[in-house]
């Protein structure tokens, strides 16, 4: 299986830990966010990645070297202007349409996140369901939301207190917070028509709107934490002391 690992942003709510290093490099217990990442997709089935970068990229491509690549087959992709998720994942397609597995699903992961969702599971779903996409999400406070309908389709999104944004009919509407994974069908990619840097979310509602099976995958029972400022990698540092997580790797 193939996946993503976003690990191309400054990591500026970082700061000072990502003032010397990409926040791909941050630790946790002496543990890399991106050590702890791809083994976390090794340990489920994943054995090539390709890595967006941009700041502090050659840091990225060194440590993998240092490390053996964590005996993955492992490709970067180099920004050398930031394209955001849509963007990152629209220049590296070529990795995931280059061979005959065209209808194998990958998972495409931010490298700032913590969880013990189960990927395996994740996808079996995606698969069971014929989804285009699906988004691991949670019921959580949040400032940007994403809505679904009963059946889990996505329908919109709201943000900050805002009114929602419909893309498509929704009678009974669930507003859950999208935990930074995905599961992506190839086909997808020939499908992004959006230029630039852009969110994959815009994507996702527009392919909603046109009726594309665009699934949240529940994944409120596991761990998970956003590593995006030195507190919560304070926490989540504590988190594991304490064993309160195993990550299993």
């Amino acid at each position: 299986m193939k996946a993503m690992i976003l690990a191309a942003g400054l990591g500026t709510r970082l700061r000072p830990l990502t003032d010397d290093r990409p926040k791909a490099l941050v630790e946790i217990n002496g543990r890399t966010l991106l050590a702890i990442t791809l083994v976390r997709l090794r340990s489920a089935g994943v054995n090539e990645v390709i890595i967006n970068v941009h700041h502090f990229a050659d840091m990225i491509v060194e440590y993998l070297k240092v490390n053996d690549n964590f005996r993955m087959r492992i490709e970067i992709s180099r920004e050398d202007v930031l394209l955001d998720t849509g963007g990152g994942l629209k220049k590296a397609g070529h990795f995931f349409l280059a061979d005959s597995r065209l209808d194998e699903p990958f998972i495409m992961h931010n490298v700032d996140v913590l969880s013990t969702i189960d990927l395996q599971r994740m996808v079996k779903f995606h698969v069971e369901d014929r989804a285009l996409a699906t988004l691991a999400v949670q019921d959580r406070k949040t400032s940007r939301y994403l809505l679904f309908d009963e059946q889990l389709g996505l329908c919109g999104r709201q943000s900050d207190g805002n009114r929602p944004e419909f893309v498509r009919g929704c009678q009974k509407v669930q507003p859950l917070a999208f935990a930074g994974i995905h599961i992506i069908s190839p086909r997808l990619l020939k499908m992004m028509i959006e230029d630039g840097a852009f969110s994959i979310i815009t994507t996702y509602l527009r392919l909603a709107a046109q009726g594309e099976n665009i699934l949240a995958f529940r994944a409120d029972e596991y761990y998970w934490r956003d590593l995006g400022k030195p507190v919560n990698i304070a926490q989540a540092t504590e988190d594991l002391k304490q064993n309160l997580i195993a990550l299993g790797i």
